[in-house]
This record gives structure tokens, sequence and C-alpha cells, in this order.
């Protein structure tokens, strides 16, 4: 195991997913406020109508993502990874920027929910490219033998400005009063957004393009087309893996509040309180495991963790269900948690030995946004939907089962025995696949 990290690797760390983190953290705001910007933005004589028009102009950016995956990838692995990552988070930027300074529909009428939607176009369109680049970036640039390490904190990203956002989002709601929160309180949160962005922006910019990029013959060709006639088996693999970890996020972190109330019927600040401890622990837990892949390679974790979330997911919603209390709800979010943690620790590892640098960025997006798109923003609608028709609450279990058991597939094609990380080459034409 290598000594300390330079100051650039960490700056190169920060720098590629600050990002990825900015984008999760709006995602929790936008869902804490939704209701306020319901009325602010949808008034209509229903309410549970202006919510769904607030839920439908936040689930625009999902459609959105699967063709800023594609467009992204293909310019990240074409043009650079230092323009795409400055590109990605500046779009994101400016969404950011509209849904924290658009009046309200009661200012400028129709202009007013039409600009939102278009700042979740934008965000998603930028989204879609976020972790590709950002994983293909760390990738070129890591040393070999603690690329885990550097991957894994993508997703630690993930799971802290979850936290974050849904921290802030929570503490803005208690502090102002309601007619306070209505009027300017809830886009003070979106402000301090805005803060983060233009740092990442301009640690983006600063840092150096990996080696590899460097070489003229990586930066040439077609992407997707390589991905889909000599990485299809890769790019399905990948889909499956990343269908996991979209389920693993949206039922067992953003489903919970909605859970929390709805099923259990316990406050939502239950809910909430019980997010942040889970999104923490995947966020200081990730890391660690990323230490430990760079050792024994990716495949123990994932396909352990996949077993696991089989074995633990309907023992762990009847615990819950039987008689919920916030206690019970705390051990739920922990326990997942961990598991999260050892299957998101090494998923980018994995998906990083079955594609060649000049391809990685293109098939990782195009597979993580259509998993998203399809299996992510319409868990809580499903979910919900059949709860409403089967009567039971132990759906999420269920969605959760068939999820761990699509990862698992999809741990078939990782590269290696499983007790240890093959190198990746340096061919950038087709690098061999062991299987």
């Amino acid at each position: 195991m290598a000594g300390r990290m330079t100051r650039l690797q960490k700056i190169t760390i920060l720098a590629a997913v600050i990002g990825n983190g900015l984008e999760w953290y709006n995602f929790m705001l936008y869902g804490v406020f939704a209701a306020v910007i319901a009325r602010l933005y949808f008034p209509t004589e229903n309410p549970l109508t202006s919510l769904l028009l607030s839920l439908a102009t936040f689930g625009a950016g999902f459609f959105m993502r699967p063709l800023g995956g594609i467009l992204l990838g293909i310019y990240s692995d074409r043009v650079g990874r230092k323009p795409a990552l400055g590109l990605t988070i500046m779009l994101m930027c400016i969404g950011t920027v509209i849904i924290a300074v658009t009046p309200t529909y009661a200012t400028i009428g129709l202009a007013a929910p039409l600009l939102l939607v278009l700042a979740r176009l934008l965000q998603g369109f930028s989204t879609g490219g976020e972790m590709g680049n950002a994983t293909a970036y760390m990738r070129d640039y890591a040393p070999p033998e603690r690329r885990a390490y550097f991957f894994s904190w993508v997703y630690a990203s993930s799971g802290l400005f979850i936290g974050l956002g849904l921290a802030v989002g929570t503490l803005v709601s208690a502090l102002f009063s309601h007619d306070a929160l209505y009027a300017w309180g809830w886009r003070i949160p979106f402000v301090l957004g805005l803060v983060i962005g233009p740092v990442g922006y301009v640690m983006r910019t600063r840092i150096p393009e990996p080696p590899a990029m460097l070489r003229s013959e990586q930066r040439h060709g077609r992407p997707l087309q390589h991905v889909l006639t000599h990485h299809l088996r890769e790019a399905f693999a990948t889909g499956a893996l990343f269908v996991l970890s979209t389920i693993c996020t949206y039922v067992l972190l953003v489903y919970t509040p909605i859970y929390t109330v709805h099923t259990l019927k316990l406050p939502q600040i239950d809910g909430f309180y019980a997010t942040i401890l889970g999104t923490v622990c995947i966020g200081v837990l990730t890391p660690v495991v990323g230490r430990l892949v760079d050792r024994f390679g990716p495949k123990p974790f994932l396909r352990g963790s996949a077993l696991l979330l089989i074995v633990l997911a309907w023992p762990m919603f009847s615990y819950v269900n039987a008689g919920p209390t916030f206690a019970g709800l705390l051990v739920f979010q922990v326990v997942f948690a961990v598991v999260i943690a050892g299957y998101q620790g090494a998923i980018l590892t994995g998906i990083g030995l079955m594609f060649p640098a000049r391809t990685l960025a293109t098939g990782l997006s195009l597979a993580d946004n259509i998993a998203v798109a399809v299996f992510g923003g319409s868990a809580a609608f499903i979910i919900t939907s059949l709860i409403a028709l089967t009567g039971s609450h132990m759906v999420p279990a269920a969605y959760l089962t068939v999820g761990a058991l699509i990862g698992l597939w999809g741990t078939l094609t990782v590269p290696g025995s499983g007790l240890r990380t093959p190198q990746v080459t340096a061919d950038p034409i087709r690098q061999p696949v062991e299987h």
C-alpha cells in the first residue's frame, strides 16, 4: 500500500467528486421543499395536483440523464476529462442559479414553472455525464495500487452530500416561520449550493489532464460505437451492477422519509434523521471499503453485499414494520448503510476493469443513467403504487431483492478471480478482459 497522498492527489479527488456531491445536495433539497415549490410555482385548486406537478418537474431531470450521459461521455472520451468535468459543473451551477432566483408564479406567471423545468433539464443533463467523467478521470490519474480508494470517493460524496442536503433543508425548515420559509427562507440552501459550485468549477479547470488522455490515440474515434460493437456484454453487466446501486440509493435512502410517514406512521422528521445517519455512515465507510478493494479486488465485496441484501431485505423490513420506532428505524438504516458501503466501495473498480480508457466515460455513463432513469426516478412511484395495490408493506423488500439478484448477475462479467484486482493494460483500443 502506498504512503500518504500528495496534495495534488487530494485536490484531484475533491475536484472530481464535488460536482457529483452537489447534484445530490440539490436532489435532497428539492425533495425537502417539494411542497413549498408546489405552492409557489404550481398553484392549483388541488394541493395534490400542485405537488404532483412539482414532482414531475423534478423527474424531468431523469429523462435528460441518459442523453447527457451519452453526449458528455463521448465529449470526455474524445476531447478530454478536464473540459468535460468543467462543463458538467458549469451546467449544474446554471440550473441551481435558476432555481435559487426564479420569481414565483404569482410574480411572473407561467414563466416561473417553465424556468424551473429548464433548470431541472440542465441539471439532469449535467448529472448524466458527471459520474462517468469523474470515474474516468480518476481511473486515468490514480496510482494503480490505490485506484479503488480514489473511485470510492465518487460514491462517498453522494452519501455525504445527500446527508448534507437533508440536514440543511431540515434545519432551515425548523428555524424559519411558515411565512418566512415560503417568502424566501427555502431559497437559502440553494444559495449555499451556489457557493460550492464555483469552487468546484475553479478546481476542475486547474487540475491537470490525465497523462493517458494526452496521448492523441486516446482521443479519436467513436466511443459509443466502440462500446456497442466491442463491449456490449460489459455494458449490460455494468447496467446490472448499477441497477442494484440505484435501487439501494432510492429505496433505502431517498424513499425512507416517505415510507416513514405513509407506512410506518412515524413523524417525517424521524425519517429525515435516520436517513442523515445512514448517508453519513455510507460516506464514511465507502472509502474504507475502497482501501480493502485495492487489496482483495472488487468481486468479494460486490457479490458478498448483493447476497447480504438478498438475505437481509425481508427480515429487516419485517423488523421495522413489526413495531415501528425511531430506534428501530436507526438500526434499519445503519445495517443497510454498512452493506451499501460494501457494494458502492467496489462497484466503480469492477466497472473500470471492463472498459478501456478511451470508452470508459461513455460506457459507464450510458449504463448508469439508463439504470437511474428506469429504476431510480420511478422507484418511489412504483413502490407506493404497489403498496396501495397489494396492501403489503413488504413491497420495498421484494423490489430490493430483485435488484440484488440483477446486481449479482452483473458480477459474473467483472474480471478477476475475486481475490485480486487485475491491472488495466495500456492498450487504448482493446484491453483483454478475463472471464
